[in-house]
């Protein structure tokens, strides 16, 4: 596993602002998508490309586009679609599917709820959003699925990790032989007793879309 964390102001600048308590729903979902581009960014600096010849207005010129099979973007319900924009910004021509996963909060193990990915992934360069890696079970899952759909690779795009998650998500690439890397703003501290990341920045998905019912 390649993890990568970037050490950038801006990402430091709006990571600070996505932790603070005060930090309101609508401010916290731009922040996310402007600090997902960010990381998306680097995430995708080993995306596949094919030569290509265009012509300028004074002469051709030698340059690249994105290879096929066209990389597969993997938002993880719900808290993953507040990222989707974000990446989109800057793969555009990128198809996207979806994975449903819960995580329960007595056992901290993830089960599929929803899921919309092609069957057959061969060749297939997959990015997968997820705010949060802290247990890693919910990653490990989605590994899974995409493994048993031959994808080439994995890069998951997260807004922060936590160690164990990262430990967990090592040992089950490397017993997949996936190439799987992590593309995070930070790895923070540890994991709380409920599994939470510390210092972290609560539940992404109720910041980002409140608590339904309350």
């Amino acid at each position: 596993m390649q993890l990568n964390v970037i050490d950038h102001p801006l990402v430091a600048h709006k990571l600070t602002m996505l932790r603070d308590t005060d930090t309101s729903s609508p401010t916290f979902r731009l922040l996310t998508e402007e600090l997902v581009t960010l990381l998306a960014y680097e995430a995708t600096r080993e995306v596949r490309v094919a030569p290509v010849t265009v012509h300028t207005p004074v002469a051709p010129a030698d340059g690249v586009h994105l290879a096929h099979p066209a990389p597969l973007v993997v938002p993880i319900l719900r808290a993953g679609l507040g990222m989707l924009e974000g990446m989109r910004r800057l793969l555009p021509t990128a198809e996207v599917g979806f994975l449903g996963l819960v995580r329960d909060e007595r056992t901290l193990l993830a089960t599929t709820y929803a899921e919309r990915l092609p069957d057959d992934l061969s060749g297939r360069q997959c990015f997968v959003l997820d705010p949060m890696l802290a247990t890693g079970g919910t990653l490990s899952s989605a590994i899974h699925y995409l493994a048993e759909r031959h994808a080439a690779d994995v890069t998951a795009i997260c807004l922060l990790a936590a160690p164990e998650g990262l430990a967990l998500v090592e040992r089950e690439s490397d017993e997949l032989k996936i190439p799987l890397s992590v593309v995070t703003a930070s790895v923070d501290e540890r994991l709380n007793d409920v599994g939470y990341i510390v210092p972290g920045l609560g539940d992404a998905g109720d910041r980002l879309y409140g608590v339904a019912g309350s």
